[in-house]
């Protein structure tokens, strides 16, 4: 049962505090949040955590002017005082505003089958034990290390505003990470697999420790066997398998309208635009029921809602938080998010996915004679005002003659975003989600990225074998 935070009398008092001196717009964002973390290293549970943070950050937006305050003293005179400062940052007449603080309701709800807060810290550790053993039993001698790490947060937050919104949300996240070590002599590989959602223990149930532990293995073992990676421009078919970690780096970051307005985007100025091919559709849906990056509100209070951001490879619009909407005088569209009270929300993405097609995947790949299938992506960064973009391949194969064929290690991918979009040629029906934690401005947030079997005319492959090199075939 959701508890009070703070009683509604007291946000409205500190609301008219923040405006006693002037500004536009104030707002309170008041949080309790309870995290559990466990991580097993060299077959043993090295360390179980858990913590509680509580706490209030006050915002006044003048113009194109935020002053921004938090505190973790959610007494009277804490808050209060609080809002003193943010208010002290302008000089005018109070403005009339709102504070009836109206609740508001979510467009979408989400269902919590096992709340991890009601799961004993013993049923957690025997899941991090469980992946150990599946690993070290799946590779023998050759696993050299087992990394299983499980985490919990239960997030409840209270939000209010000077137009007299008010809003109640409780935020569950799991999520369940393994990473393994194999080696041969001198060779040393890495696998590694993650899944998260907003859902409780029963998380893992749908992806077993176990089950996931083994895919690690897998993709370490098979890199020990696998050949260099060629290098030099080739087709490439990124599988659905993959994620969308490209999708959120080369695309996404590039469509927050603070970046945007700042200039520092490539796809600034271009809305209305054609900015990918006739097939690509990009959304962000922070609605999706029991993803990692999914939400009822954002942490400005707005509803979530389903955004297109690219449609039929044309630029339709942006992800808006509250400040950076009022500068286009439009309504944000709910993507104002932050990592704590600590923090001021700025735009950030939540679900962001290329609409699925309507190919058989493993059609695309045969229709593909020779190039790189990208089956795992691993780490990578991008520009986002150029759209330039270099990503590792965690387990990728070569193509030969439209069939799968020997698994490749080394591999990056470099290229650039809007030029990848218009160069997307087949999409697939299926659709493949990812998770982690989004770095921006010094704060980071749950997201999930996907996308469906993608066929890409060309890429700059990087590693260290020969770009004409082929091998026997086999199926994955």
């Amino acid at each position: 049962m959701f508890f009070v935070l703070v009683e509604k009398g007291l946000l409205k008092e500190v609301l008219d505090q923040a405006l006693e001196k002037g500004g536009d717009f104030a707002d309170i964002f008041v949080e309790y949040k309870k995290t559990t973390g466990i991580s097993l290293e060299g077959g043993r549970v090295e360390r179980v955590h858990s913590g509680t943070d509580v706490g209030a950050g006050i915002r006044v937006v003048s113009g194109d002017t935020t002053s921004y305050a938090y505190t973790n003293d959610l007494s009277r005179e804490g808050l209060l005082q609080a809002a003193g400062i943010v208010a002290h940052a302008f000089s005018g007449p109070r403005k009339e505003c709102s504070l009836d603080l109206r609740r508001l309701r979510p467009v979408v709800e989400f269902t919590i089958a096992e709340r991890p807060d009601e799961v004993k810290t013993e049923q957690k550790a025997r899941a991090v034990q469980e992946a150990d053993r599946a690993a070290r039993e799946a590779g023998g001698d050759r696993i050299k290390q087992v990394i299983a790490t499980y985490g919990d947060v239960v997030q409840k937050v209270v939000m209010a505003n000077s137009r007299g919104e008010y809003v109640e949300d409780e935020r569950i996240r799991t999520r369940f990470a393994v990473q393994v070590v194999a080696a041969e002599g001198s060779l040393i590989q890495t696998g590694y697999e993650a899944a998260g959602a907003l859902a409780g223990f029963e998380l893992l149930k749908e992806h077993q420790p176990a089950a996931m532990a083994e895919v690690a293995a897998r993709r370490a073992l098979g890199l020990l066997e696998a050949r260099p990676a060629p290098a030099g421009r080739m087709p490439v078919v990124m599988s659905g398998e993959a994620g969308g970690t490209m999708v959120h780096e080369a695309c996404g970051h590039g469509l927050e309208a603070d970046l945007v307005q700042k200039g520092l985007s490539v796809y600034a100025r271009k809305k209305g635009q054609k900015v990918a091919a006739d097939i690509v559709t990009v959304i962000d849906d922070p609605t999706l029921p029991g993803r990692y990056g999914s939400y009822r509100f954002d942490d400005e209070g707005v509803p979530a809602r389903r955004t297109v951001l690219i449609e039929n490879g044309e630029l339709t619009d942006y992800m808006y938080d509250r400040v950076t909407a009022s500068r286009e005088e439009r309504e944000s569209n709910g993507h104002g998010r932050r990592e704590s009270y600590q923090h001021k929300p700025i735009p950030r993405m939540g679900n962001t996915y290329v609409a699925p097609g309507k190919m058989d995947p493993e059609e695309i790949i045969r229709e593909v004679k020779n190039g790189l299938l990208v089956k795992k992506m691993g780490g990578g960064q991008v520009n986002t005002t150029t759209g330039d973009f270099v990503f590792d391949v965690a387990e990728g194969y070569l193509i030969v003659d439209g069939d799968v064929g020997p698994m490749v290690r080394g591999a990056t991918l470099a290229g650039n975003g809007p030029e990848v979009l218009r160069n997307v040629r087949m999409i697939g029906r299926d659709l493949g989600f990812t998770i982690g934690t989004c770095g921006k401005d010094g704060q980071g947030v749950p997201v999930s990225d996907a996308q469906p079997t993608m066929f890409i005319g060309e890429l700059v492959v990087g590693g260290t074998g020969h770009a004409g090199s082929k091998g026997k075939v086999k199926r994955v």
